[in-house]
């Protein structure tokens, strides 16, 4: 390997600012819609909190956004969801929504209408503007500009099967979209689950990569595929072990991401921002920080030759809406001051969740600081063994893995 993990350092500045954000080489474009303010997944289920709402008012309580950075989503068409889903799942899917439940031999079939699909209002209206918005944000960055599309990233969803939380793959039908302007496409997953559906759904595409850190599937959710041996379609995945802290992040990062950028040489990047990889959240259990999180995007921006950004997981409102608040601004090119504006407080302290843990040491900083005390720690021994592995026998690095 090339050497020994940095410690993630502060980064506000004495002004109080976070450090500036690299400049922006393209402008930034945010994807969203009124409906996302509606409650959603029932009221029992890890995505019934708000996430795009609450990122975007978080936003605008810094005054972070300008009319023309933001874009209206719109619906899927039937046609770009039957270029990935199957068509009866899609009717299954209307069908359910229609008759207000979903019939039992659909639910068996498509595991619509379960637990962890649940049925609610807007059923399949939702997952289709969310879908439809990350491939309006692919067509955007086909215009030249850098595109987030929040709602997006649902990496699970089958061609005929509702996944993990995820209806529709609408990371895949934006991939499809870039595809069909013969762009060669690296997905970047940053979700702390394995992105196994998008990975899927490439194996036979030599012109699309798929690359995945995430938690070990012996433990985590989808509880196969994603091994550190697993490269269909030479997919790159590295499970990293339980508690990885912001040191060994950023290792595995600076080993991988150059690596791949240079061997793969992709057109366009298509990022998955999950946030369930940072420390307080419910599903997680990774210990890393959101400042970890940026230094990340910073790097992924400033190195990509186009940029798509989509959501993806996240299980903690407040987490999340300061992690993607501050995406937004290394998007947009902008520094936000390392306090929340006393809107932005008021704003988070207002979110209704009963899962936070009020003894934790930054509980309350969680609601004056936009950023997250760094989190580095010790490299194990565990991790640099999975990375050397994969460096030297991945077909991608092999041979090769010390040329980078």
């Amino acid at each position: 390997m090339t050497g020994e993990a940095q410690t993630v350092a502060g980064s506000v500045n004495e002004q109080g600012m976070l450090r500036p954000q690299i400049a922006a080489t393209r402008p930034a474009v945010f994807v969203g819609a009124a409906r996302y303010r509606r409650a959603s997944y029932g009221s029992n289920h890890p995505l019934a909190i708000p996430r795009v709402s609450l990122t975007l008012d978080l936003i605008n309580s810094y005054g972070a956004m300008a009319p023309e950075e933001y874009r209206q989503g719109r619906p899927a068409s039937h046609r770009e969801l039957f270029g990935f889903h199957t068509k009866e799942y899609i009717q299954a899917f209307e069908r359910a929504q229609f008759r207000g439940g979903v019939q039992d031999s659909d639910r068996q079939r498509y595991q619509l209408g379960t637990l962890e699909n649940p049925y609610f209002p807007g059923f399949f209206d939702t997952p289709s503007l969310a879908t439809g918005s990350s491939v309006l944000a692919a067509e955007a960055v086909l215009e030249g500009v850098t595109a987030f599309s929040p709602a997006g990233g649902m990496h699970h969803a089958a061609p005929g099967q509702a996944r993990g939380f995820c209806y529709l793959n609408d990371p895949v039908l934006a991939i499809q979209r870039l595809r069909r302007a013969g762009l060669r496409v690296l997905y970047w997953d940053m979700d702390a689950h394995h992105g196994d559906g998008v990975e899927a759904a490439f194996v036979e595409d030599p012109d699309t990569l798929t690359a995945s850190l995430h938690m070990d599937t012996d433990y985590a959710y989808p509880f196969l595929g994603g091994k550190l041996t697993d490269w269909p379609g030479l997919a790159v995945n590295l499970p990293l072990p339980k508690e990885v802290n912001d040191s060994e992040y950023t290792l595995a990062f600076a080993e991988l991401w150059p690596r791949v950028l240079q061997r793969f040489s992709p057109d366009v990047v298509v990022l998955q921002a999950g946030t369930d990889i940072l420390a307080p959240d419910p599903l997680s259990r990774f210990r890393v920080s959101n400042g970890l999180f940026w230094q990340v995007v910073r790097q992924i921006v400033a190195e990509s030759p186009r940029l798509l950004i989509l959501g993806g997981g996240g299980y903690h409102p407040v987490a999340l809406a300061r992690c993607w608040t501050g995406l937004w601004a290394i998007l947009s090119g902008r520094s936000l001051a390392a306090e929340l504006p006393a809107s932005g407080q008021a704003l988070l302290q207002a979110v209704e969740w009963e899962l936070d843990d009020e003894d934790a040491p930054d509980y309350r900083q969680q609601f004056l600081s936009l950023e997250d005390a760094a989190r580095p720690g010790p490299v194990r021994a565990e991790l640099r063994e999975r990375l050397d592995f994969l460096l030297h026998h991945h077909p991608l690095f092999a041979n090769r893995s010390n040329a980078a």
